[in-house]
């Protein structure tokens, strides 16, 4: 049963971390070179269908997470380095996703709601700012999940 809680962990990581990338890396240049009505837009609903995923992820990473640490190591104290790294950074990442969706994403939702674009724009710079951290911890906790192993 550990292989299906690495499974779902280690598939939920990639469609949160990848979607991150995707979005920084592709979509926010291509519609950087939008007007301010037509990106704002696109990004709110860009972020209505991405979110939920990383809703998603933020329930599943930890319990699938917490799930193999039970099974395999039989609990927190008796992890490898490269595990309580991952689980802290894991949890970090929670707390940025969090502040970013209840702080700057409620602000540019009500902003795009009222065709306040300047102010949506300063909000999404901060959701971006937010993203762009969370998605190079991501790609580290990445390579920590991946190699900790063989150190």
């Amino acid at each position: 049963m550990t292989s299906v809680a690495l499974a779902i962990h280690l598939l939920t990581a990639v469609v949160w971390v990848g979607g991150m990338f995707f979005a920084i890396m592709v979509l926010r240049l291509a519609a950087g070179e939008l007007d301010p009505p037509v990106r704002a837009p696109l990004w709110s609903r860009v972020f209505q269908k991405f979110f939920p995923w990383v809703w998603m992820a933020v329930i599943l990473l930890p319990l699938t997470g917490y799930w193999m640490i039970f099974s395999i190591w039989g609990g927190l104290s008796n992890m490898p380095l490269h595990a309580h790294l991952m689980h802290g950074i894991g949890w970090i990442m929670i707390a940025i996703y969090l502040h970013l969706f209840f702080a700057p994403y409620k602000r540019f939702r009500a902003a795009v709601e009222l065709q306040d674009f300047p102010t949506a724009g300063a909000n999404l710079n901060q959701i971006r700012i937010l993203v762009t951290v969370n998605l190079l911890i991501g790609l580290g906790n990445a390579v920590i999940g991946s190699t900790g192993r063989y150190w």
